[in-house]
């Protein structure tokens, strides 16, 4: 296992992508929209891992009501695992609350699957696969 992404909730890619890429010192390696979660993303890679800006693209998207409630910051914390299937029916046997019961299509085309925060010390945990 290892830290795939760090995913952080902005307002406006436009306005986040020059400050990270200042930060950074380079472009985001890439932009995409995820239909499904309802978001624009900007990765950028940084060493093993990336940083994914996440910006709304409806306000029922679950970016949108992070934002409004709790403003722009980390959203979620990705770890990279190898068979998302029995990382999911494993961590469910040891009692882990998930969200995710079956992996779904995340941005790049993996399979992504959320745990749920009351089971992880409070931090939003995502796990994915990689096509």
């Amino acid at each position: 296992m290892k830290i795939h992404h760090l995913g952080i909730a902005v307002e406006s890619l436009d306005s986040a992508v020059p400050i990270f890429s200042n930060l950074l010192g380079c472009a985001p390696d890439r932009e995409e929209l995820v239909e499904d979660q309802k978001v624009r993303v900007a990765v950028f890679a940084v060493g093993e891992s990336c940083i994914e800006l996440l910006e709304a693209t409806s306000p029922d998207s679950t970016i949108a009501r992070f934002v409004a409630k709790r403003g722009q910051g980390i959203h979620h914390l990705t770890l990279s695992v190898a068979n998302l299937p029995d990382v999911l029916a494993s961590l469910q046997q040891k009692g882990v609350r998930l969200i995710d019961r079956e992996p779904r299509v995340g941005a790049g085309n993996t399979r992504i699957a959320f745990l749920h925060p009351s089971s992880t010390a409070g931090v939003l945990i995502e796990l994915v696969e990689e096509q």
